[in-house]
């Protein structure tokens, strides 16, 4: 059993999408094609706005359009129960069509974003198994070999074990693991002391023990026919916002800022350069350990160039 094109199509090029409109309008668009009875979709995302509580997009499978919908926060004005999140959604929805609205976490984080869909009629078990297989993949763009040869279950497994050797190295060598987006892990080491070296140093230790634990684990693997998982990580040093942050009714902790943009970056350097880990130029110059030059790069939504090394294969 392969992943449906729909699925397929999540795993590899939904990272692509310019904006979330457009992935509502894909991932409605495919799953038609795919042979799912739908009549219309919705996307709802919170944003960390003091007035806006969460945007909402709206897609019509006749005609392809997509309009957006934003809920506003009530604050000390609210005369009853706030709107729960994608109930603007959900309204609109059941108005397109004689179906029941389906709903689904976007992602493994149960207080994400959300999708819904409707038909013409009830969804069939299978049916709404699949659209939750497309609410769990809308935030992994990669794993693309894998998903094209195995079934859901198997790719879902295979994500587990590859968090398992990631986190647990991260947590090994003092570090926090800050979430799991989609078949990455944006994790951080602390400075202390004003210090970088000894983060900066910890982070390459867990690196090292993450890609260790991945050669055991993809040897694993080969042993019983599976084909080996891809590992790519970078690493940079920059000041950064972290905690809770969101909507007064949804937070996330998580981190933002130039350093998050930047690194998020270079590590999709990994794969145009045969890299497994980068190092961007900044994080290279307060450690010890020996890097291997790889030159200076241009980073997508980056002003600067980056200069960039790698580790040495030993």
């Amino acid at each position: 059993m392969q992943l449906s094109s729909t699925l397929s199509w999540l795993v590899d090029a939904a990272g692509e999408t310019p904006g979330a409109d457009r992935l509502l309008a894909e991932v409605g668009a495919r799953l038609v094609t795919d042979g799912l009875p739908l009549a219309g979709g919705a996307l709802t995302v919170a944003v960390p706005h003091p007035l806006i509580a969460r945007r909402t997009w709206l897609w019509r499978a006749e005609s392809g359009d997509v309009i957006e919908a934003l809920g506003f926060e009530t604050g000390g004005f609210a005369v009853g129960p706030a709107n729960p999140p994608g109930d603007d959604g959900r309204r609109w929805l059941a108005g397109l069509a004689a179906g029941v609205v389906h709903e689904d976490a976007v992602g493994s984080r149960p207080d994400g974003p959300s999708l819904s869909w409707i038909g013409p009629r009830p969804f069939t078990p299978s049916e709404a198994s699949e659209l939750r297989q497309a609410a769990r993949f809308a935030a992994a763009p990669r794993f693309t070999a894998l998903s094209e040869s195995n079934p859901p279950t198997a790719v879902i497994a295979a994500l587990d074990a590859w968090f398992d050797r990631i986190a647990g190295a991260v947590h090994a060598f003092g570090g926090e693991v800050l979430k799991f987006i989609g078949d990455g892990v944006l994790a951080i080491f602390p400075v202390v002391g004003g210090v970088p070296r000894g983060a900066c140093d910890a982070a390459l230790r867990a690196v090292l023990a993450a890609r260790a634990g991945m050669v055991h684990l993809d040897e694993a693997r080969r042993q019983q026919g599976l084909q080996p998982l891809p590992f790519g990580a970078a690493l940079h040093l920059g000041e950064m916002l972290w905690g809770n942050i969101g909507a007064a009714d949804r937070l996330d902790f998580t981190a933002i800022g130039p350093a998050v943009n930047l690194v998020s970056r270079l590590e999709g350097l990994c794969r145009p350069l045969d890299k497994a880990v980068l190092v961007s130029g900044t994080f290279a110059a307060e450690t010890g350990v020996p890097l291997i030059p790889l030159g200076t790069h241009a980073l997508r939504g980056i002003a600067s160039s980056c200069a960039v090394f790698t580790m040495p294969e030993s």
